[in-house]
């Protein structure tokens, strides 16, 4: 059943579903998440639950789609049009490391932490996290394209490589900190990644 044919309760039950299984694949994965599991916290019965997701993989789905969504929520990234200064892209990599500092480097249910999961046992999970990968690479781009526009960035700056390198740094940079429960590789792969950026600009 799509969105668009629920009713408002529907869709808040819908929701509430897809939040209680983000929340608990937060703290304990994709595999050790149940149905069962997210049936009880979103407070829905097995029948409710099937309704709208008629299975697991269809589940996980959602709540991809829910996390590439969350442009400003998930992973620190900010919101559309935000990242087209440097002052700007060294806020976007500070608030990163401190919502890291801040859970102490827990795990959290983010595009990065699903891909490391999914990526190579689901291919249709690999595809929509692909999907959620490159809406935000083009974010980054979009803002770099400003810079260069505005003759901050060289014109030979070579923007999709760049929104990749930040890209990568950012999920790279948390699951080792989520790993080593500590924010110094974060802020290392952060760090190189704009310098790296830097060395592009103008003047």
């Amino acid at each position: 059943m799509t969105e668009r044919t629920l009713t408002r309760k529907g869709q808040a039950t819908r929701e509430r579903i897809v939040a209680a299984a983000t929340e608990l694949i937060a703290r304990q994965g994709v595999a050790g998440t149940s149905t069962e599991q997210v049936r009880d916290a979103a407070g829905v019965s097995g029948s409710q639950l099937y309704h709208y997701f008629d299975s697991k993989q269809a589940l996980i789905r959602a709540v991809i789609t829910r996390q590439a969504d969350a442009v400003g929520d998930a992973d620190g990234l900010p919101r559309l049009g935000a990242l087209d200064s440097f002052d700007a892209l060294q806020a976007w990599a500070d608030a990163a490391i401190e919502r890291q500092a801040e859970n102490g480097g827990r795990g959290e249910c983010s595009l990065g932490t699903l891909a490391a999961e999914l990526s190579v046992s689901d291919e249709d999970s690999r595809a929509e996290l692909s999907t959620g990968f490159l809406r935000w690479k083009d974010l980054l781009h979009d803002g770099l394209h400003r810079m260069q526009e505005r003759g901050e960035l060289r014109a030979d700056a070579d923007l999709d490589q760049l929104a990749y390198a930040l890209l990568a740094a950012l999920q790279g940079g948390t699951l080792m900190s989520q790993t080593l429960r500590s924010t110094d590789p974060f802020r290392a792969s952060m760090a190189a990644a704009l310098a790296y950026v830097r060395s592009f600009e103008v003047g």
